[in-house]
């Protein structure tokens, strides 16, 4: 007797393996992908032919656009689904699963093109999942069994689901890149006078699509304008991966002026500087009396960002109980504010951005991996500094311009010797930690040439591997150039480009205390 799949953690490995492969890969790439994950689930499944389907736009037809079957059943290509298995669409088109697990005894009697229809190919079991993207059903995902009969339970429906939302997603934003690269082909057409790619993307993309802040003409910089540029003007969620200091909350401030909703807000907020009691009623709202001192309702971040955008930064940081209501309203616009029971209805973009390895979360049960997938339709990766040396000397001069008119300097010159020490750091807080130096260096610069400091470490203090220790060890090496001081004159916080509350926040997640004896010498 086969281990059904909600027993079988060879299905959860697969799952977790499908929404890897599919993170990041290339639109030549989806179509052999998608085959490939239909043959691995009819073999988890033991079934015999497994079929992905795509709604058209008005939600009237569905076609097949993948299939795949086991010998000597062949895959399911044909158009007429309509007419083929008519009640078996009807429900898909109304979201409504279809299981069948003893064809044709539980096909209904007013079925009889289908009862045929499965007779006739010697269909013995049959699933068939609606799959929705954006609150909008877009797919179909059906897998049958012709030489055994198989048993849907409720947990192989919902993994089965889960492998058609990741599919679904690919489908989606393969649509999305082709479309939009016929947008920027035709753009790229008209600046075909340009003399080199990286000119077009430094003078051209830029200025004119609403990305004049991101500062960079490296290979790495202009994956990430790419893919921004793509992205901006599509109503997908787009997920941020970089570590601290990369510059993920500038590149969503440049996708929401890209997007259509440029002229509407965009409400930020940063998961880890909230507290965890605090931070459902930020998120949501909360009604009159909701808990103590809630002493009138309030409207959350949500219904602020309503037809704008909303920043979930450090979204790796949200706890756990309060995924499975982000996760609604990401799926279906609704959320109940806290203490209220009225349903509330929003159309947010939501960009999301993190530092953490959100994977080794969802292992660790940190996660969870429906909302990863929910949120992982578009990521874009941030490279550090350290991965982009040949954009430091833009940057440099980019803030020296920015910063000097408030500290009142004019810089005209920076040494080779200073610009060399600058791009051979490691930068451990990436561009964070470079507009730092360069501010101190202009304080310390009263003159035309700019001052670097000396104290650079070409390879950095960086000797950790893993994003949370590199982050615990910087904060640790700006803390004691402060003498640890998080408030007050020279303190940590402002180093590091945070407010204190949020230091302490982060000290207290990553474990770092003052030492006993250094604390004892302050009193």
């Amino acid at each position: 007797m086969n281990v059904e799949p909600d027993q079988n953690p060879d299905f959860e490995r697969f799952v977790a393996d499908v929404s890897t492969r599919f993170t990041g890969i290339a639109a030549a790439e989806v179509d052999a992908e998608i085959e490939h994950t239909l043959r691995e689930l009819c073999e988890l499944l033991d079934t015999d032919r497994a079929t992905l389907g795509e709604f058209a736009a008005d939600g009237q037809s569905l076609r097949p656009t993948h299939s795949w079957a086991r010998p000597p059943v062949r895959p399911f290509m044909t158009r007429l689904i309509r007419t083929e298995v008519p009640w078996v669409y009807h429900h898909l088109l109304r979201g409504q699963t279809v299981r069948l697990e003893r064809v044709p005894d539980e096909v209904p009697a007013e079925a009889t093109q289908d009862r045929a229809s499965m007779l006739r190919a010697g269909m013995r079991s049959v699933l068939g999942i609606p799959i929705a993207v954006g609150g909008r059903f877009v797919c179909a995902l059906a897998t049958g069994a012709f030489r055994n009969r198989r048993a849907w339970s409720d947990a192989t429906v919902a993994r089965v689901r889960t492998v058609g939302q990741i599919l679904a997603n690919g489908l989606y934003r393969r649509q999305a890149e082709a479309e939009l690269g016929a947008r920027l082909a035709a753009i790229e057409a008209l600046k075909g006078r340009l003399e080199a790619e990286n000119l077009y993307l430094r003078d051209e993309v830029a200025p004119t699509h609403g990305f004049e802040k991101v500062v960079g003409r490296s290979a790495a910089m202009r994956t990430v304008l790419e893919r921004a540029v793509k992205v901006a003007d599509t109503p997908a969620t787009v997920l941020l991966l970089g570590e601290t200091g990369t510059g993920k909350e500038i590149l969503a401030e440049a996708i929401h002026r890209r997007s259509a909703r440029a002229q509407r807000i965009l409400v930020k907020v940063n998961c880890a500087a909230l507290p965890p009691t605090l931070i459902e009623s930020e998120l949501f709202g909360h009604e009159k009396g909701a808990f103590t001192g809630a002493t009138a309702a309030k409207a959350g971040r949500f219904e602020l960002a309503d037809s704008g955008t909303l920043l979930l930064d450090e979204i790796g940081d949200l706890p756990l109980d309060l995924q499975p209501k982000l996760l609604r309203v990401l799926q279906q616009g609704e959320f109940e504010r806290v203490g209220g029971t009225r349903t509330h209805r929003v159309d947010v973009r939501v960009i999301a951005a993190t530092n953490r390895d959100l994977p080794r979360a969802i292992a660790e049960g940190r996660f969870r991996d429906d909302l990863y997938y929910r949120l992982g339709v578009f990521p874009i990766l941030l490279p550090p500094l350290r991965e982009r040396r040949e954009d430091i000397p833009l940057l440099v001069w980019a803030m020296i311009e920015r910063l000097q008119p408030r500290l009142g300097r004019r810089i005209t010159r920076v040494p080779r010797p200073a610009m060399d020490r600058l791009v051979g750091y490691g930068w451990p807080g990436n561009v964070r930690e470079l507009e730092n130096v360069v501010e101190r260096a202009l304080i310390l610069s009263p003159g035309p040439v700019l001052q670097v400091e000396e104290t650079l470490d070409p390879a950095g203090p960086r000797r950790a591997d893993r994003l949370d220790e590199v982050e615990r060890e910087h904060i640790v090496h700006v803390l004691k150039r402060c003498e640890w001081r998080v408030n007050g004159a020279g303190n940590a916080a402002a180093l590091l480009g945070l407010n204190p509350s949020t230091l302490r926040s982060r000290m207290q997640k990553l474990g770092i205390a003052r030492p006993a004896r250094q604390a004892r010498a302050r009193h």
